[in-house]
């Protein structure tokens, strides 16, 4: 699912090329007519078959195995293929892929028989190839006659790209694992909980603007620890995916979260003037 036209005030920490995020403000209210099918995505999710290349998800996605502690250690240094591609995936989110470049379907046939592991990592003409990334993990695929792979795919650890090791068939690198450090003080349940109350309410408004029952949004955190549900809420935010990857680098979970809101933010007071505005003149 995704939220609508988000407004953020940040810029990105892209690497190797540092770019300023562009403002996301709506045209007009017209384009506030697209979120409707996303909007009902989270709201009744897994009803819809998801498409290839894009990215849907739901809380219930987010397994409690990104809070735990049995990830590979940070400091370890492995070999990982790597597929480019200009959208971010987050740990736990799911990736509908079809592979039909020769170059990836012979990556497919080497994944298929060993690990079934590879790093998606975001990279577009504006800003090349960032250094971060998320693992995805094939757990289904379909192998088309004419030797394409329809996959699905679910996001795993995070890591950092530290060498590449070849470009020919495919990218390859090695990578150091990222996990987020500790928050401190900070009471990062309650920043999930307010996150969680900012989401509901730009979908209650978004739905009123499109003319949608105003009905109470479901449990979207659904008993998910803190830094799942700061994953789950970044995956929301397509059409941004440089300030996607500016969440997905963060390695602290206040952080991401409070980024989260101040965006969340934002966007319910684009939306609240959007809703006064129609009330003051309405269509005919």
């Amino acid at each position: 699912m995704a939220l609508p036209q988000l407004i953020s005030t940040h810029k990105p920490s892209l690497k190797p090329n540092t770019t300023a995020l562009s403002s996301l403000n709506p045209n007009n209210l017209n384009s506030l007519s697209k979120l409707s099918s996303s909007l009902d995505s989270l709201l009744h999710s897994g009803r819809q078959k998801p498409r290839a290349a894009s990215l849907k998800c739901s809380a219930s996605s987010f397994s409690e195995k990104h809070h735990n502690t049995n990830h590979p250690k940070s400091d370890d240094v492995v070999e990982l293929p790597l597929f480019p591609l200009p959208l971010v995936l987050f740990p736990g989110a799911i990736l509908p892929l079809q592979i039909f470049e020769f170059r990836y379907r012979i990556m497919m046939h080497t994944l298929l028989r060993t690990d079934l592991r590879f790093g998606v990592i975001f990279s577009d003409a504006v800003s090349g190839t960032a250094e971060v990334g998320c693992v995805g993990e094939i757990v289904k695929h379909e192998r088309l006659v004419d030797d394409r792979f329809f996959l699905i795919c679910k996001g795993q650890e995070r890591f950092r790209v530290t060498n590449i090791v070849r470009t020919k068939p495919y990218l390859v690198a090695e990578v150091t694992w990222l996990e987020d450090r500790p928050s401190g003080e900070e009471d990062v349940d309650a920043l999930a909980t307010e996150v969680e109350t900012h989401m509901k309410d730009v979908i209650r408004l978004s739905n009123r603007l499109n003319g949608k029952p105003e009905k109470e949004a479901q449990d979207l955190r659904r008993n998910l620890f803190p830094t799942p549900f700061s994953f789950f809420v970044g995956s929301t935010f397509e059409g941004a995916p440089r300030e996607q990857q500016a969440l997905l680098e963060l390695e602290d979970t206040a952080t991401r979260l409070k980024r989260e809101k101040e965006t969340l933010r934002n966007t319910l007071n684009y939306l609240s003037a959007a809703s006064a505005v129609k009330d003051a003149f309405p269509s005919s």
